[in-house]
């Protein structure tokens, strides 16, 4: 487990590392190419939208070709379009290199899951599940250190060079550590057909809807953390991009930590009773915060701190939602794992162009459409797990 969780973990750190990286350049690529903050947050906002929408397209691929095929297909466009991004001149040649950037990107979102999916089903699915998030967990932790200190010594530019490097590297892994776990016998041609009838009955299951929704609302919120947390950090609390490197990987620890847990509470308490728990506890969190910066005690450290605490819940939440969503639909685990994946991204996407008009670059905004998520997680936990008890195989 140990071998294929650290080879899958590597690859599907690819994507956030195209993210996490980039994130302390934000105000100095704002600065170069005279452009303002919002259409800088937009190469964060077209980079979900493109990797969302094409993981429509790698999920049935994977049904019919194997997992490995659409993986070099979707490393060579994402090589491509992180080229583009390391020489684009203007802020609209640097959105049209993040879209490409992000129909390559999709690739190890979608594979990774159907591959858990192939190996395992319930809480040992949820165990490789939570042992690849640890795997990629060394993107939130390191890759805004090592883009600040890229930054510092070669520009902004330099990171994308570095992810073309690491997209390098992933196709180098694919080829030879990746063992492909989808046997021929297994494979499910890719009539249109076939996947909307497929499509139709994922979109018709509400136990499938309201867990993707669940963890749709909880990754918005890290979007929004995302889109606005290097201009706060570093604009309202001074912090230099090596600093808010160092606070970002905080605020990652409580995430990654706690999904090491999910597997062992939900063979012990049940996984849909460590959900129902665990939104709470970050829609709580999450909204008490709000209230703190209100009162005017909204300190950097508090910020922190809080924040550490309600990812701690989110980190529960993520990866069994996305187990208990795959589990009753292994026959088309590819295309579920395409579906969910792109209702949620496109849910962070969307996060993030409501809560943009909003931002002034203090931490008000921020928390604020953090909280909103938390409560919408919450409001979908509520109607999902009351209708029953979500199916797992």
């Amino acid at each position: 487990m140990l071998r294929i969780a650290l080879v899958i973990g590597l690859l599907g750190a690819v994507g956030p590392f195209a993210i996490d990286m980039y994130l302390p350049a934000l105000p100095q690529v704002a600065a170069d190419l005279g452009t303002s903050m919002q259409a800088t947050q937009s190469t964060l906002s077209v980079f979900f939208a493109a990797f969302g929408i094409s993981q429509l397209a790698y999920g049935p691929l994977s049904d019919q070709f194997g997992r490995k095929p659409p993986l070099y297909v979707g490393l060579v466009i994402f090589l491509l379009g992180t080229i583009g991004c390391a020489f684009a001149p203007t802020i609209a040649t640097l959105l049209v290199a993040r879209v490409i950037q992000g129909i390559g990107a999709a690739t190890v979102m979608v594979i990774p899951r159907a591959i858990i999916r192939d190996l395992h089903t319930g809480p040992a699915a949820t165990r490789l599940m939570a042992t690849v998030m640890l795997v990629i967990s060394v993107s939130p932790m390191l890759a805004p250190l090592a883009g600040s200190g890229v930054m510092a010594v070669a520009g902004w530019r330099s990171i994308f060079l570095v992810l073309g490097a690491a997209a390098a590297f992933s196709l180098a892994l694919t080829a030879f550590a990746l063992e492909e776990t989808l046997p021929p016998e297994r494979r499910v041609p890719a009539r249109p057909r076939q996947l909307l009838a497929g499509a139709w009955r994922l979109i018709r299951d509400p136990q499938f809807l309201g867990l993707t929704f669940i963890g749709g609302f909880g990754m918005a919120s890290f979007f929004a953390f995302l889109a606005s947390a290097s201009f706060v950090y570093t604009g309202e609390f001074g912090l230099s991009p090596t600093g808010f490197s160092l606070a970002f990987a905080l605020n990652a620890i409580g995430f990654f930590g706690a999904t090491q847990a999910a597997a062992s509470l939900g063979e012990r308490h049940g996984m849909g009773r460590v959900v129902r728990l665990a939104v709470t506890g970050f829609a709580g969190v999450s909204c008490l915060l709000v209230l703190v910066v209100l009162a005017g005690f909204g300190s950097l450290p508090v910020i922190i701190l809080m924040l550490l605490a309600a990812n701690a819940f989110l980190g529960l939440v993520i990866p069994t939602v996305a187990v208990m969503a795959l589990d009753p639909h292994p026959d088309i685990a590819g295309l579920a794992s395409s579906l969910g994946g792109t209702l949620q991204m496109v849910t962070g996407g969307l996060m993030i162009v409501a809560a943009g008009p909003f931002f002034d670059g203090t931490a008000l905004p921020m928390v604020s459409a953090i909280a909103i998520a938390g409560i919408l997680c919450w409001l979908t936990a509520q109607a999902t797990f009351g209708r029953a008890t979500p199916r797992v195989a």
